[in-house]
């Protein structure tokens, strides 16, 4: 099984390559979401993101996400990273794909405590 792990800052990289150092992991992606700052001139920041694919040193793909636009998807692809990808819905907005395509937003981030009250109410827990 690949598995692709999901990071936001450059000390979680570090977080992660040093876990990937220290054990057998199934670990082959690492996701750098929202790396990259737009600018008021309409440029883009990618020093993170950069910064990022370095640390990694080709040991994993990368995935660059947030921020991607038509206007912004070719300086990302200049910063090394493997893949680039983005959501659907403002992909719509844009007309990037089609306008009957429908999207469908799912997180792993589980609130326990609501959860359990859940499963109580519904007889589940």
């Amino acid at each position: 099984m690949c598995v692709e792990i999901e990071t936001r800052t450059l000390l979680e990289v570090i977080e992660v390559l040093h876990y990937a150092s220290q054990r057998k992991t199934s670990v082959t992606k690492i996701m750098l979401d929202n790396m990259v700052v737009p600018l008021s001139n309409r440029d883009l920041d990618v020093s993170m993101l950069k910064e990022a694919v370095e640390l990694i040193n080709g040991r994993f793909e990368t995935e660059a996400s947030g921020n991607i636009t038509l206007d912004t998807v070719n300086k990302i692809g200049q910063s090394g990273v493997t893949y680039i990808s983005r959501s659907l819905a403002p992909a719509v907005r844009y007309k990037w794909f089609s306008d009957t395509v429908k999207a469908l937003d799912v997180s792993l981030k589980i609130d326990t405590e609501l959860s359990l009250e859940v499963g109580r109410r519904t007889k589940q827990a």
